[in-house]
């Protein structure tokens, strides 16, 4: 609130108190001389301390200076006297012991702690510290603890050592190091105790050869968890020849806990051909059985306690994809249901790639129904709408498998859209496939996933790659 100016009080008549203007030399009601009366002093407020209040401070004692010498009959000026020369006193008037401090001025000219005549202190002090000119730097990488000493000034001051560079305790046995500093230890909420780094979780990479076979996974650049899986493995039919397995599932982002029905799918898959195989079973048979399997993994996922479909419109069951392979030393075996995919890739390139798979999506049905061509269909919004799915609130389970005879050798490459996105047909996923992927399938692998980062990374990138046919050296189980 704004308040207006008041006029300064008048002052009063010494005698009277009556009110006198500036330029009055007498009062006018008391006749009192006003030229007797000192000039009021400026304006300096006392500030109480301590209790004592304005105008009683004690008058300060007298201090005996000693007189200078007069000079002598050579016309020579008296020496100056040095500080040294005066005995300091402190405010109540007692002698300042002489003593010197570590900058070797004597303690009885340093100030002191101020005292009223009770000899008690005044409040305020003035003998803190002295504070250096300069303060030290920490030393660099390896010379910690160290510092430039030049001579007389006695020892150097220990310098703590610099936090970012200084060896840290050894992490306890089992403990991970963090990825940025690599120095700390990450705590059990994947936190690094030194920087506070966010330590990347387990799935977001992940890689793995078996020598037939190789397979990496990327969480992308977008997403904040990788919700595809992977799982890869080898053995032996009874004839001994040898059967690899890889299969790949996308978690359905939309769905609940998606990253753990990809997990749950892509485990139990694999574990069903390993048990099937060996016992003389038909890749193509055992592939169909493995996919029910998976699905019932994925629908024991699902929390009995609450009610499904119409009813419970709100709840959606874990749900992924899934897409696998198993190639023996005549035979190609893809199975799969959703929108995950298996590539077919020569390693003569004057011989055609193919796509062996054909996804369970609205993009897919409307060209089945001859109502788009797949470059209208696959730009259309609804083009990765999937029909097809593991999970308990699928609509039904359609298993799709089908068996190859491949006449020459090449590598088949098994996938999540998240590559596919970036190189759809055939033709642009042989031109990405190095031409030595046959023999480096993990390598082959990290290409390709980097092929979909280097596109964008929109989504989690999982990919398989496996040499046709399968080398008698990948017999065995693992």
């Amino acid at each position: 609130m704004s308040q207006m100016p008041q006029p300064t009080a008048l002052s009063r008549c010494p005698s009277c108190e009556e009110p006198l203007e500036a330029a009055d030399r007498f009062c006018g009601a008391c006749g009192y001389d006003l030229s007797a009366v000192p000039a009021p002093p400026d304006d300096h407020p006392t500030i109480a301390m301590n209790g004592v209040p304005p105008g009683l401070a004690p008058a300060a004692p007298s201090v005996d200076w000693p007189v200078a010498p007069e000079v002598d009959s050579s016309d020579v000026p008296a020496p100056v006297h040095r500080a040294t020369d005066i005995r300091g006193t402190d405010s109540g008037g007692s002698e300042l012991p002489r003593q010197q401090d570590p900058h070797g001025v004597p303690a009885s000219v340093r100030p002191s702690a101020a005292k009223r005549p009770d000899g008690q202190p005044s409040g305020v002090r003035f003998d803190r510290p002295s504070e250096p000119d300069e303060y030290p730097l920490a030393p660099p990488a390896g010379e910690a603890g160290t510092a430039e000493t030049r001579p007389g000034d006695g020892p150097a001051p220990e310098i703590p050592a610099d936090p970012r560079t200084a060896d840290l305790a050894a992490p306890p046995a089992g403990a991970k190091l963090c990825v940025a500093c690599r120095s700390g230890h990450v705590d059990p909420d994947g936190y690094c105790e030194n920087c506070g780094h966010a330590q990347p979780r387990e799935r977001d990479h992940m890689e793995q050869e078996l020598g037939a076979v190789a397979a990496v996974s990327d969480r992308g650049l977008r997403h904040h968890r990788n919700e595809d899986a992977f799982a890869i493995s080898s053995t032996a039919l009874p004839d001994g020849s040898p059967a690899v397995v890889a299969i790949v599932c996308d978690g359905v982002s939309s769905a609940t806990r998606p990253d753990e029905a990809s997990l749950a799918a892509s485990t139990a898959a694999n574990e069903s051909l390993l048990a099937a195989l060996p016992l003389g079973t038909h890749p193509q048979q055992a592939m169909h059985e493995a996919i029910v399997t998976a699905a019932e993994a994925v629908n024991a996922l699902a929390d009995p306690s609450t009610e499904q479909g119409e009813n419970a419109p709100h709840v959606n069951a874990p749900a992924c994809t899934i897409v696998g392979a198993v190639v023996t030393s005549s035979l190609l075996i893809v199975g799969w249901v959703g929108d995950s995919r298996a590539y077919w890739v020569p390693v003569d390139r004057s011989s055609p790639p193919a796509r062996l798979t054909e996804d369970d999506s609205w993009a897919a049905q409307m060209v089945a129904a001859g109502l788009m061509n797949e470059a209208e269909a696959y730009a259309d919004e609804r083009a990765h709408a999937i029909t097809g799915w593991l999970g308990a609130d699928a609509y039904e389970l359609e298993p799709h498998t089908v068996s190859f005879k491949p006449d020459r050798p090449g590598v088949v490459v098994v996938c999540t859209d998240g590559l596919w996105n970036y190189a759809e047909a055939a033709g642009e996923m042989a031109e990405i496939v190095p031409r030595d992927a046959a023999e480096r399938p993990l390598h082959t692998a990290r290409v390709l996933v980097g092929h979909a980062l280097d596109g964008g990374g929109h989504d989690n990138v999982t990919v398989a790659v496996m040499p046709f046919p399968a080398p008698s050296q990948g017999a065995g189980s693992a």
